[in-house]
């Protein structure tokens, strides 16, 4: 007796969850569809990023500092001279 009403408890409570999220699930989507609609409208209304707004012909060289070359060149073994001999 105690499974039998351990089964229709389960199966009424996995109706109820099925129900409520049939209910719940689409309007969380919308909600989140509209969210993301807005913040493309958003980013599309905001003034371009000042590197893009230069006029046109205008050049600008920024410096980038050369890196320190990681590695040890003398780990890299020795190298061997050689004459192809026929």
């Amino acid at each position: 007796m105690g499974l039998i009403k351990f089964i229709l408890i389960s199966v009424l409570v996995m109706y109820i969850i099925r129900m409520i999220l049939r209910l719940i699930f689409p309007v969380v989507l919308r909600s989140m569809f509209s969210k993301v609609q807005q913040q493309a409208a958003n980013q599309s209304r905001q003034p371009n990023n000042q590197r893009y707004s230069k006029p046109e012909g205008d050049i600008s060289i920024e410096y980038v500092p050369p890196r320190e070359k990681k590695g040890n060149s003398d780990k890299l073994g020795d190298f061997v001279d050689y004459e192809e001999i026929k």
